[in-house]
């Protein structure tokens, strides 16, 4: 008996019984059953509702004129639509209602501008009313609307896919004068082409500007297809049609906190940018190698071109080199070293034209007409200038479309975005003619260098030594037999007068002294920025032995002194090749001006300039005559003296100064190891004086033995006075 009761007593405890379970379900739905009644009847009851099945049930033919339903319902419709907006659903019966005119179409245009969307406008919606379009029963104004309501919300509509589906149906009203306008600018929402007849009604109507910013996106897309020269410049063709749809369309946004984000840059957008257009750099992609035309080559036909996809080495490519097909998108030579060649080898204008367009527009699209910015962290805006640099370096020139960029860009850059990639570019531009290079050039970047750091300010130094050895280096290949002219690059037929480069290069080199002078001042003669600095001027005092070009120029004092006092010993070293290469290079023109009849020389003042700075270095590093009358640099007596620095006058010796101070007191330790007392003057007898010379010269400073052996006569020790130490000419 026990046995049983415990067995029963488990389902009592967990399970209830058939009874309870069959209440529970009949009271969850009798609640159901009285909220579903209740919502019905509160939307039997809501006028927006109404409105909505009236509009959906009414049939066709039904009379407007006196009718108070229609008015009542319409109005219904329209205190929704301007508070909250409409719903996708009543999108989708207001659009079918008016444009399949059940009412005619007096009620039409009413019920198309209050087609406000509270959150998206379905695409079957669209869809069906061009199919209502097509039927040729709307009136023309009505067609007008509508599809400029479709431009207005063009964003908002949740999906694109069977829109392109019928771009035939939307294209054949190119044909309809009044429409033309504003179906150009839904055709160029879309983006597909049908170029042929678009140039036919071209030839037609003129260059109208909507119909040339349809062709203009075409020939980015499909170069080889659009053959018009268009202009750089074009007023506005697609402009905002309805700015009372987009007020309205703002409103209800602020009112539901929804923002609309756009996945296609709209070219319709009110004056004041209220919603400011975000591009997705869909210009900064490289395309694929693909072939033009998808045809295969017929053995028998008399041409036969082969496609550059095709060609997998160079020895092919030396093959074909004058039956290669050129690419649909020119902007894929970027991503093919093959096809690089084929540019470097065969030099087509043609080619570098509609490469630089496809370029141009990528760069302004992205950079300059982009008004949300670039992300510098943009994995694909650095791969794209990256893949840019490098096709620049593998031609060794810049491209003018890169050019053009960089004039209008370096105005609104600020220096930190995308540095070494624009400094880059930047140091790959042809020779600038000299009467616009101070406006296109050293504005800008003169603002930029002195608001910015010091990292800047030596990236800035080194782009433009790098631009510096590249306009050598092309003056030096390219110039002409004659020696009067020069070509800009390899594939323009630009040309510039010997006269008009060397002032250009003139033009470069000064500026860079102005930016290194005060430079150095600001940074407090910084060592770092100093190397950089003595790095371009290594490049100037060779320009007329390594580059062929009759032109010295001496670097500024801001310069020169800051090098010669400087305290580490590698600036005071390369300062001594420097000058040591300067007074090679004099004296190798010197030679040349006497034996040929060549008509140019350099000028006295050069000469001048070179001998000061001479002077000041040998009664500086090896007279031990600083800051004496007539040695070149000069201070009042008074003030030296208040100094109370013993032996002023060598405190800038290869013992005394502060950047070869420590190795005269490792050099007197080993020559005197059991001294105490450290004796400088010893150092000055002449045995000592050859051993710590040759002792600086094995720690490496080869500029300082240069300048010693080339200037200084060793007949005499430091501090007498050497009768043969300037050799270049002083006139």
């Amino acid at each position: 008996m026990a046995t049983s009761q415990n067995s029963s007593g488990p389902p009592d405890l967990d399970s209830s019984s058939p009874s309870d379970q069959s209440a529970c379900s009949r009271s969850s739905n009798r609640s159901l059953r009285v909220a579903e009644i209740e919502r019905r009847k509160n939307e039997a009851e809501d006028p927006f509702v109404l409105a909505l099945k009236y509009f959906s049930d009414v049939e066709a033919g039904t009379p407007v004129t006196g009718n108070d339903d229609v008015e009542r319902n319409l109005v219904a419709v329209e205190r929704v639509a301007y508070s909250k907006g409409l719903p996708p659903e009543a999108i989708s019966i207001m659009l079918e209602f008016a444009m399949s005119l059940r009412m005619g179409t007096s009620p039409c245009v009413r019920v198309l501008k209050c087609l406000i969307p509270a959150t998206v406008v379905p695409q079957e919606a669209v869809v069906r009313a061009v199919v209502w379009l097509c039927v040729g029963k709307i009136p023309l104004s009505t067609q007008v609307l509508f599809i400029k309501w479709v431009l207005t919300m063009f964003d908002m509509i949740d999906a694109k896919d069977q829109l392109h589906s019928i771009y035939g149906f939307l294209f054949s009203f190119v044909t309809e004068e009044n429409l033309v306008c504003v179906v150009m600018i839904l055709l160029h929402c879309l983006r597909l082409f049908r170029v042929r007849k678009l140039l036919d009604l071209q030839s037609k109507m003129g260059r109208q500007p909507f119909l040339m910013h349809l062709l203009s996106l075409y020939k980015v897309f499909c170069p080889e297809l659009v053959t018009l020269s268009l202009p750089s410049r074009m007023k506005a063709g697609f402009r905002n049609h309805n700015s009372q749809w987009k007020s309205a369309l703002i409103a209800v946004q602020k009112k539901n906190s929804f923002q609309v984000t756009s996945s296609v840059s709209l070219t319709v957008r009110l004056k004041d940018k209220t919603n400011p257009r975000k591009r997705k750099h869909n210009h900064l992609e490289v395309p694929a190698l693909s072939s033009a035309v998808n045809t295969q080559t017929n053995p028998s036909s008399s041409r036969k071109l082969v496609p550059l996809v095709q060609l997998h080495s160079f020895s092919l490519l030396l093959e074909n080199l004058h039956h290669i097909e050129l690419p649909a998108q020119m902007g894929s030579l970027l991503g093919s070293s093959l096809a690089l060649q084929y540019l470097d080898c065969v030099q087509d204008e043609s080619a570098f034209l509609r490469l630089n367009f496809w370029l141009g527009h990528a760069l302004h699209e992205e950079f300059l007409f982009c008004s949300s910015g670039v992300s510098q962290n943009s994995e694909e805006v650095l791969q794209f200038l990256d893949r840019l640099l490098s096709s620049q370096h593998f031609l060794q020139e810049g491209f003018s479309s890169t050019e053009a960029f960089l004039y209008k860009f370096l105005n609104i850059w600020d220096g930190s975005l995308l540095r070494p990639q624009i400094l880059g570019m930047l140091s790959n531009i042809p020779v600038v003619p000299s009467s616009c290079i101070r406006q296109l050039l050293f504005e800008p970047l003169m603002q930029l260098f002195f608001t910015s750091t010091l990292f800047f300010k030596c990236g800035l130094i080194e782009c433009l030594n790098s631009m510096l050895l590249k306009w050598l280096t092309w003056h030096s290949v390219y110039a002409l037999e004659d020696g009067l002219d020069i070509s800009l690059n390899s594939h323009t037929s630009i040309n510039m007068t010997l006269s008009g480069f060397k002032d250009s290069l003139m033009e470069l080199v000064h500026f860079v002294g102005r930016l290194a002078s005060v430079g150095l001042q600001i940074e407090g003669c910084h060592s770092l920025l100093l190397s950089f600095i003595l790095d371009f001027y290594e490049t100037v005092c060779d320009m007329f032995l390594k580059y062929g070009l009759p032109l010295v120029v001496m670097p500024p004092a801001g310069v020169f002194y800051p090098a010669l006092f400087a305290t580490d010993p590698v600036s005071v070293d390369r300062l001594a090749h420097i000058m040591y290469r300067y007074k090679v290079n004099l004296m190798s023109a010197k030679t040349q001006e006497k034996q040929t009849e060549q008509a140019f020389h350099i000028s006295r003042q050069t000469y001048r300039e070179f001998n000061h700075y001479l002077v000041v270095m040998v009664n500086c590093l090896w007279n031990s005559k600083m800051f004496q009358p007539g040695m070149g640099v000069e201070m009042e007596e008074e003030l030296l003296v208040s100094s109370k620095v013993p032996q002023y006058w060598s405190s800038f010796d290869f013992i005394h100064h502060p950047a070869f101070l420590s190795y005269a007191v490792d050099f007197h330790h080993k020559c005197w190891p059991g001294s105490r007392n450290v004796d400088f003057n010893s150092i000055k007898h002449p045995k000592p004086w050859g051993w710590y010379l040759e002792y600086l010269y094995a720690q490496g400073f080869e500029g300082l033995k240069q300048f010693v052996q080339s200037n200084i006569s060793r007949r005499s020790t430091a501090g007498d006075g050497q009768g043969d130490g300037l050799s270049a000419d002083q006139r």
